[in-house]
């Protein structure tokens, strides 16, 4: 596990003062501005957040030290992190989506399906895509109780009952 876990990313830029679009990956869109300074993946630069509105499909925001549309411009495609440790416990059986990527995913009978490579959500439910070996697409794997039993961040493996067929 990361010492950051990716809570957001720029957008782009709104307006004409500096402010952002601000496309935020946590559980409440908003709570991504309680978490205290963002940083960018390399740690060169980070920002505080002041949220200032809402526009489609993202949140507006001011970032400390951008003050010029050109300035936001420059951000866009910036993803965002926070210290893991600034991000609250989660209950027994839910989980960080940055866990869960890169964990190998194994049959009830230890067979090895594939990997975790990204986790995507399109409104319904969680979807586990797993890069399977040896093929070049990849299989969307429910993430259900019934699809994955056990995840086990410690041993970094996740055991899978797929739906017949996806496989």
């Amino acid at each position: 596990m990361s010492d950051t876990v990716c809570v957001g990313a720029i957008a782009g830029a709104f307006g004409t003062g500096g402010e952002v679009r601000l496309k935020s990956f946590t559980a409440h869109p908003e709570d991504i501005a309680a978490y205290g300074a963002l940083a960018t993946e390399d740690g060169a630069r980070s920002f505080e957040v002041t949220l200032t509105g809402q526009t489609s499909g993202a949140l507006t925001a001011r970032l400390s030290g951008v003050r010029t549309r050109e300035q936001a411009e420059s951000l866009r495609g910036t993803r965002l992190y926070v210290p893991r440790e600034r991000l609250p416990e989660l209950p027994e059986d839910e989980f960080y989506h940055a866990d869960l990527i890169g964990l190998s995913v194994h049959d009830s009978g230890g067979a090895l399906l594939g990997r975790v490579r990204a986790v995507l959500n399109h409104g319904a439910a969680d979807l586990l895509e797993v890069e399977v070996p040896g093929e070049s697409g990849t299989v969307l794997l429910p993430f259900t109780r019934e699809a994955v039993p056990t995840v086990d961040l410690v041993s970094g493996r996740i055991v899978a009952d797929p739906p017949e067929g996806i496989f």
